[in-house]
């Protein structure tokens, strides 16, 4: 039975009960019920048949005549006193205002202008607005200019008139501005002065009437005064993010009401949701389906104050009440009642709301303190510690009165400090601010040692994570009294949260503690952990597992005497989870780890084989997801394994991994194959061949997997890793793949034509660029070589290539695949061949000056790009990886207060004020500064493990990009000087002022 037949039911035995209040809202319901069809078949009608062209349209259109009638009909329903009819009935309206308004249906405004002017008929007034509201969302920059000087004066009208309009009137009013606004933000870049020219003359009016609203206390159980409040607060924000200029005289009217709503806020916030005494209306929503509760206005009000902390003229005014802000927001942190009761029976959302930051006040608050140090620095650093210290000493008087929630102020005083650890623990903090600091937690968490761990479990967690946070601020006593009380909490009946942060601690603390200290209590957490890992689930599993990878870590010598019994364990828990990827990686991290420990690989590998090989040679007849985790779990083994190992390996997984490849349709199978077979070949190189006996079947085997990743018919997804497993037999069976190497780029290419994933299209690239570097110093035999290959639509293989790879190359992410494809380009420039000369590719993007692109926009007028010579493009490519690598470099600099000002200028000119920041050495640039590139460059990359298989084996990764690339180039300007200026006139200003500043030094 769905939804819908189970409301029908209750309506029906509804109308039976003896309470007569009871059977005239079933009817009545009922009643509503039947015309609500009505609205669904008229809005799906209009989909379907109103315009032709438009996705989902079908046979027949909708007559001219037909069309006038139902438009003449729908206005008139506008003022049903049912709200869903009336909300069916705007949904119908503005699904064809999409299409018809203006030019179709030209009195479609004064009609709803009249409704919403109509004080003596508040339906009509809903019904219009509701309308708006729906059409609102549909706007574009032709619309919103003619539209907002007719209804801004009567939004303004109904929002500053009480006594005539509810509060739900109102707030539905401040929500069209809103709508508007916001298109008017996004139409500023474009339009800023035509924008700011409109919003002027009304901003006094509408900022007085906002104030006006946010100046009397918040109302305790009061949604509607609490959404009203939001929806000002939510215009105010985006008006200051896209008009600060504009706000800058306004911004004292405001800050004022402002100040008095959040601090007024607390106490109701306090009562309703922290202490549980009143109704928060968690969960509620407006009959238009918005959010009511308390906290989500709360949120709102951390959002716009996180604006104000964002914009540099503005904070000047907000930092002479930096302290006060940081006191009442440490206040908001605290935990809440509903918290309280759902984290107590339920560790699992305890552990997921802690690790997610979910959307609640106290992330809100977190989020703020993060923005006040990086706005206001030093200052803001001391306002934390400051208002930190005061709100303890305020829980101790609380603890000291018998106040039984004294320990909420205490717990979130500690999630502040703990939520900005790292901006306290940077080394550019005073150090007298970081003493002071030091002290204030070595008082707090040594007052709160003997605190009763069951009494305050959710102190007592924060404790733990506390002091993992701020080891290096406190004395190595508390440390080892919280190290010890958090692996005897593992071991005792205590409160799940009590659990969870002596895990944290554990996780944290446990890689730099004293190994002589842990070595007595080793065999401890391992029982205790494990034990744990019976009764753990989800969010809670992923702990526990970390914490045991880290525990075996820690101590690697003694991991051998209890893998017998450990590895059991996590096999079972892998297996157990493969369903669950996050629960299998973190089982297979703990198995690595046992593996890496001395003594161990050979018992694990035994281990694992026996278990993996059945799986791997009957993949139809497992469980989803078992085959492709056991392929991970394979390759796992196979990283940093002596010979004997990835030989074993190979014995049992080679054939059946390769059969895989060839004959499975699930494509993370073939992934986690393909990336299983690149690491086998990795590890075991060209003696690989020779293990199965038959070294010819072993290289067929390989070559069919290729041709199989590289069928153009395959889906890409499944293909994903080709690039990866490639590139490992040019780099490992050199001399087996040069016979193949034709067939090879003609399979790649078809492969690159027929590919819709950009990561994928990537990695083809790589490969290109790998064996153009393979083919110096005869690259010019290369490219021959791609001209003879015919590609689909294109005169040869060569042209296709460099007109897709010079559009990708500013996608390609890792820096091993960064170098090899940057190196390449140079080296294909270097050639001087004469097919470089014969091609134009994409070069810069038009701009367009038509204001905001619609989705009727983008289908007409695509984007526009200029064509440009290809060795110009070359060029170019390597001028933009200077450019990124120095950005890398970037520390401060001078930045506009005012980001409108920037939005003016053109994309040379931003590029020109990155490179002209004072952080750029003028003149000749030092060594110093070129190896700070090349340092910025390697520790910007993340590689993954794909990308450590792939640079582990090339000696290419070795190359110091910014120094070939300034080599190069001065190779290149000296020895082709005519043809390096004639190039250069190509190029913006950026990127010509990048080559010229390497060329100096």
């Amino acid at each position: 039975m769905d939804q819908d037949q189970q409301w029908l039911i209750n309506c029906l035995n509804a109308t039976l009960d003896p309470n007569q209040q009871v059977r005239s809202f079933a009817e009545t319901s009922l009643q509503q019920a039947t015309l609500q069809p009505a609205a669904v078949i008229l809005k799906q009608f209009i989909k379907k048949h109103w315009q032709e062209g438009e996705e989902g349209f079908e046979h027949p259109v909708v007559s001219s005549d037909e069309k006038v009638a139902i438009r003449g009909l729908l206005l008139p329903l506008l003022d049903d006193p049912h709200r869903k009819i009336c909300t069916a009935i705007g949904m119908a309206v503005a699904s064809i205002a999409h299409y018809d308004w203006p030019e179709d249906w030209p009195d479609l405004l004064p009609s709803l202008m009249k409704c919403i002017t109509d004080q003596t008929n508040m339906n009509a007034v809903h019904g219009a607005l509701r309308c708006f509201s729906l059409v609102s969302a549909d706007l574009d920059d032709n619309m919103v200019p003619k539209l907002v000087p007719v209804l801004f004066p009567c939004l303004h009208t109904i929002v500053s008139s009480p006594q005539i309009y509810e509060k739900p009137l109102r707030m539905k009013a401040l929500s069209i501005v809103y709508a508007c606004t916001s298109m008017l933000g996004a139409m500023s870049g474009v339009y800023k002065t035509e924008t700011s020219a409109m919003m002027s003359p009304m901003i006094q009016s509408w900022i007085n009437q906002f104030s006006s609203i946010l100046e009397h206390p918040v109302q305790s159980e009061d949604p509607d005064d609490w959404s009203i409040r939001m929806e000002v607060i939510k215009y105010l924000n985006q008006f200051l993010q896209n008009f600060p200029s504009l706000m800058e005289s306004q911004f004292g009217v405001f800050m004022g009401p402002l100040w008095q709503t959040f601090v007024s806020s607390l106490g109701v916030y306090t009562r309703s949701s922290i202490e549980g005494i009143e109704d928060p209306y968690d969960g509620r929503y407006d009959s238009d389906g918005a959010e009511q509760s308390l906290e989500s206005f709360i949120i709102q009000l951390f959002e716009f104050l996180l604006t104000i902390l964002g914009i540099p003229k503005f904070v000047k005014v907000v930092g002479n009440n930096v302290k006060e802000l940081v006191y009442y927001t440490i206040a908001f942190m605290q935990t809440t009642e509903q918290q309280v009761n759902t984290w107590s029976v339920d560790a699992n959302q305890y552990v997921a709301d802690e690790d997610d930051n979910t959307y609640s006040c106290r992330a809100s608050g977190a989020l703020l303190l993060e923005e006040v140090i990086s706005s206001c620095g030093t200052q803001g650093i001391h306002a934390i510690i400051d208002s930190a210290k005061t709100r303890f000493r305020e829980s101790q008087q609380e603890k000291a009165s018998g106040a039984s929630g004294w320990w909420r102020m205490r717990e979130a005083t500690l999630f502040a400090l703990a939520s900005v650890s790292e901006h306290l623990l940077e080394a550019e903090a005073p150090e007298i601010t970081k003493v002071s600091l030091g002290d204030t937690l070595e008082q707090i968490l040594s007052e709160d040692m003997s605190t009763g761990v069951n009494e305050y479990p959710f102190l007592y967690a924060r404790i733990f994570s506390s002091i993992a946070k701020f080891s290096s601020m406190v004395s190595q006593g508390l440390i080892e009294h919280f190290l010890y009380a958090a692996i005897k909490a593992l071991g005792m009946d205590m409160p799940p949260p009590v659990k969870v942060g002596a895990c944290r601690a554990l996780s944290q603390l446990l890689p730099d503690t004293n190994k002589e200290i842990l070595h007595p209590h080793f065999l401890d957490i391992f029982s205790s952990l494990t034990d744990l890992l019976k009764h753990a689930s989800d969010e809670t599993m992923h702990l526990v597992l970390e914490t045991l990878q880290e525990a075996v870590k820690a101590g690697p010598d003694l991991v051998v005497s209890i893998e017998p019994v450990l590895s059991p364990i996590i096999l079972n828990m892998w297996a157990s989870n493969v369903a669950d990827p996050f629960v299998s990686i973190d089982a297979l991290e703990v198995l690595e780890a046992i593996k890496n420990a001395p003594g161990c690989i050979h018992p694990v590998v035994s281990r694992v084989l026996p278990y993996i090989g059945p799986i791997l040679n009957n993949p139809q007849q497992q469980p989803e997801g078992l085959v492709a985790s056991s392929l991970d779990l394979v390759t796992m083994l196979l990283k940093s394994a002596p010979t004997d190992i990835v030989k074993a390996v190979y014995e049992v997984s080679f054939d059946p991994v390769v059969r895989i490849v060839l004959q499975s349709d699930d494509h993370s199978e073939m992934q986690n194959a393909t990336q299983c077979l690149a690491a086998l070949i990795s590890v075991g190189k060209e003696e690989l061949l020779a293990w199965g006996g038959d070294t010819a079947f072993a290289m067929r085997s390989l070559l069919d997997v290729a041709s199989r990743l590289l069928d153009p018919d395959l889906e890409s997804s499944g293909a994903l890793f080709v690039g990866s497993y490639i590139l490992q037999l040019i780099l490992h069976l050199p001399s087996q793949m040069a016979q193949h190497i034709r067939d090879l780029v003609a399979a790649l290419l078809r492969r690159m034509q027929s590919c819709k994933l950009s990561g994928l299209r990537s990695s083809l690239l790589v490969i290109f660029a790998r064996l153009v570097h393979m083919s110096a110093p005869h690259v010019e035999q290369f490219i021959e070589m791609l001209v003879s290959i015919p590609a689909e639509g294109h005169p040869n293989s060569f042209v296709y290539l460099m007109v897709e790879w010079t559009k990708l190359q500013g996608e390609i992410q890792g820096a091993y695949q960064i170098k090899v494809t940057t190196t390449a380009l140079a080296l294909l420039l270097s050639t001087k061949h004469t097919e470089l000369g014969k091609l134009n590719v994409q070069g810069y993007l038009i701009q367009s000056t038509a204001g905001i692109t619609t989705r009727s926009k983008a289908k007409t007028a695509p984007d526009q790009w200029t064509m440009m010579p290809l060795p110009a493009k070359i060029l170019a490519l390597l001028a933009d990886a200077l450019i990124e690598i120095q950005e890398q470099v970037l520390v401060g600099g001078d930045e506009d207060s005012d980001w409108e000002e920037v939005q003016e200028a053109d994309v040379e000119t931003d590029e020109a004020l990155i490179l002209s920041s004072s952080a750029i050495p003028r003149g000749r640039p030092s060594h110093d500064y070129l190896d700070a590139m090349a340092k910025a460059f390697d520790e910007d990359q993340d590689d993954s493990d794909d990308d450590d298989l792939l640079s582990g084996a090339d000696p290419l990764n070795e190359i110091n990009l910014v120094n070939y690339l300034v080599d190069f180039l001065k190779k290149f300007s000296h020895s082709e000087g005519a043809i390096f200026s004639h190039l250069l006139q190509s190029l913006t200003k950026s990127q010509h002022d990048a080559i010229q500043m390497v060329l100096k030094q």
